[in-house]
């Protein structure tokens, strides 16, 4: 595994620091603005862009032990192409969040123009739980590197399962285990406040008295809803990362760029999300793919627990090069969104 400076660590987080508090600036001022579409796709340029930028940096400055006999040019190539297959493995994967944010949003009862607030903070908390995911991540599989055939397999099982889950049957956010714990010790309002996610209001106490009490708001456990159903997608999300590079630095970085720019793309996609009824059959093919990938890679261990079954399997070891990784999942991700458009665009005719 590849170990960086701690100086590219630093540099990285005081960047994401700074596009955070950028992006937050250039949505308008808090609870009083609605994000238009033209507003949210020139932010998802800017991301798109910024992210392609950091991507040149590693393949002019990624930091390369040449006393190992390593050449360097083509150490950084390999690096900015597992970037890039990283990143938009992650930002296909995020876009079926978007679904889900669309629904949580409609289930309650948030106004557009409050949306980014909650989406600024879910995804401030996604940055944070991502990074331990990683860091936790690349330490199992840089002590127990079968665990990515493990990795494979589920990533195998949740693309399977992308064709035969049922949009149509959504369960109730309001009864997330999450919510219902904090609601037993914490109280919640059912009035929206605006842009408020705490509250503070008169309550009648045993004795009769009026006291002040803080309290939730809907708002509030929107969030937390969001917070959570994040977790549930990067369970599916890093481990696919992982396919395409083992360095933690790589892996981080890419996810974390990716997501980044998920609230513009969520409110530039919000539109026009009806046209997209097949995207998820196109995720399905690339965590399948990626899955696939993975085992591959894994001949050693796959060989060792036939023999252990008393079979004799020989399989080879085949490694799929980053460029071609690349190429599979864009052109995935694409023919599954314009097969999306055309067909959903011929049905409302």
């Amino acid at each position: 595994m590849d170990i960086l400076p701690l100086w590219a660590w630093v540099l990285f987080y005081a960047l994401v620091f700074v596009m955070l508090i950028a992006d937050l600036k250039m949505f308008g001022k808090k609870g009083e603005h609605e994000v238009s579409i033209k507003e949210a796709l020139k932010m998802t340029g800017v991301w798109i862009g910024v992210s392609l930028i950091f991507c040149a940096g590693i393949y002019l400055f990624y930091p390369v032990d040449a006393s190992a006999g390593a050449d360097i040019l083509s150490v950084r190539h390999e690096k900015a192409m597992e970037f890039l297959a990283g990143y938009l493995i992650e930002k296909s994967l995020s876009m079926d969040n978007l679904f889900v944010f669309l629904m949580l949003f409609s289930f309650f009862g948030v106004e557009r123009k409050y949306q980014h607030e909650v989406l600024f903070w879910g995804i401030f908390g996604a940055l944070v739980l991502r990074s331990i995911f990683i860091f936790a991540g690349a330490a199992m599989v840089m002590r127990f590197e079968w665990v990515l055939g493990l990795f494979g397999l589920f990533l195998l099982y949740t693309g399977a399962k992308m064709f035969t889950h049922d949009d149509e049957q959504q369960s109730d956010p309001s009864q997330n285990i999450i919510v219902r714990l904090f609601k037993k010790f914490f109280p919640v309002t059912d009035q929206m406040h605006d842009d408020k996610f705490f509250i503070r209001e008169q309550i009648k106490v045993k004795s009769g008295k009026m006291a002040t009490a803080t309290k939730a708001t809907p708002l509030f456990i929107a969030l937390l809803v969001i917070e959570t159903t994040d977790v549930a997608f990067a369970v599916d999300s890093i481990p696919a990362v992982f396919s395409v590079s083992r360095d933690p630095f790589i892996v981080l970085t890419s996810n974390i760029f990716a997501i980044l720019g998920l609230r513009a793309l969520y409110f530039a996609l919000a539109a026009v999300a009806k046209y997209f009824t097949y995207l998820k059959y196109g995720l399905g093919i690339i965590l399948i793919f990626v899955g696939v990938k993975m085992l591959l890679a894994m001949n050693e261990y796959i060989n060792m627990g036939a023999a252990w079954l008393g079979y004799d399997l020989h399989m080879p070891h085949i490694e799929i090069p980053t460029v071609w990784s690349l190429a599979f999942i864009f052109g995935v991700l694409l023919l599954s969104m314009l097969l999306s458009y055309a067909v959903t665009k011929k049905a409302r005719k």
